[in-house]
């Protein structure tokens, strides 16, 4: 014998089901048991999509929140435990908003935050709206939004970059204002190749300063003068073979030090 549904309930979206929900405990998996199941689901989806409605106005569409509710509420029809003697609705209500929650937390932020700015972000947000209300012609101060939702200014700071970072602007969007498709990612820099040559001067500096007077005059000239080892030769009266030498025996025992002391 089939089980009925009652509609009735003082609110419109949330039905009395206590008696479903105590035969469909007792019921074997089944054909029976599955449309008992999908009766008591199709009864509470009012109050599913109510609870979906509250989150509209988040940057998601009305119908995926609303499927996601639906996820929700199947996972509490098969989780409840009507022995337990609290109402269906108190359960019901906790599951699917959360469910809803984790729908953005999990597939909305286009970066990750933190899950307790998130919960920052909520409370700024909250909080915002209702003194907006109560406050007209300006938006509310970090001041007042701290003491209304009880948090240190430093937090709600924190809460209000986060309303900025629900979404990212992709970098090749074109800029406010800009008249010439002129975008983010134009307005970026590169790394600068000179850099390298700074560190590694600044390394070398001090080992330069420490040479005999003769060695670092020939690695300026070979290195800063842009000389050849013959005209360095020629004019300090050496061969060109002692140059030579002389080059190779510096930049070894200074590139050995230098690492040396990067590995220390």
């Amino acid at each position: 014998m089939a089980t009925k549904v009652s509609t009735k309930h003082p609110h419109d979206d949330a039905p009395d089901t206590a008696e479903a929900f105590r035969t469909l405990a007792g019921l074997a998996p089944g054909p029976r048991r599955d449309t008992l199941r999908g009766q008591i689901v199709e009864a509470w989806l009012p109050m599913a999509d109510r609870l979906a409605s509250r989150f509209r106005s988040r940057g998601e569409s009305l119908d995926d929140l609303r499927q996601v509710a639906a996820l929700g509420l199947v996972k509490a029809v098969d989780r409840y435990d009507p022995e337990r003697g609290n109402a269906f609705e108190s359960y019901a209500v906790p599951t699917i908003t959360g469910e809803i929650k984790r729908h953005f937390r999990d597939h909305m932020w286009t970066l990750h935050v933190p899950r307790r700015v998130q919960d920052l972000r909520n409370r700024v947000r909250f909080a915002s709206q209702d003194l907006s209300q109560t406050i007209p012609g300006r938006r509310p101060t970090v001041a007042e939004i701290a003491e209304y939702a009880d948090l240190s200014e430093e937090d709600v700071r924190a809460g209000l970059e986060a309303l900025e970072s629900f979404t990212a602007l992709s970098l090749d969007a074109e800029l406010p204002g800009s008249e010439d498709g002129y975008s983010l990612s134009d307005a970026l820099g590169s790394a600068d190749p000179a850099l390298d040559t700074v560190v590694d001067r600044e390394a070398v500096k001090p080992r330069l300063a420490a040479l005999p007077e003769r060695e670092r005059a020939i690695l300026y000239m070979r290195f800063f003068g842009d000389m050849t080892q013959s005209r360095i030769a020629e004019q300090l009266g050496i061969s060109q073979m002692h140059v030579s030498r002389l080059i190779s025996r510096c930049c070894g025992r200074m590139r050995e030090q230098i690492m040396r002391d990067s590995a220390a």
